[in-house]
């Protein structure tokens, strides 16, 4: 599994749940759209810092966007 693509769709998840859109959640995390765009595609490598400021702006536990289903589709 790409870990990079994971934390992606974890990203856009939680946001969808949030109901916010990129632009939103750019804003909430001191982040540029484009770059959430890419993180949420998997084509970003995202530090320990970015994952800390967007788990804030969606106000969650970090390790939420790190995880890992152990169910394969």
């Amino acid at each position: 599994m790409d870990l990079c693509k994971k934390v992606g769709q974890n990203i856009k998840k939680y946001r969808l749940e949030r109901g916010f859109s990129q632009e939103d959640l750019a804003f909430e995390s001191g982040l540029h759209r484009t770059y959430i765009s890419s993180l949420e595609r998997g084509k970003r490598n995202a530090t320990i810092v970015v994952i800390g400021q967007i788990a804030d702006a969606l106000k969650i536990n970090p390790a939420l966007l790190l995880e890992i289903s152990t169910t394969y589709y």
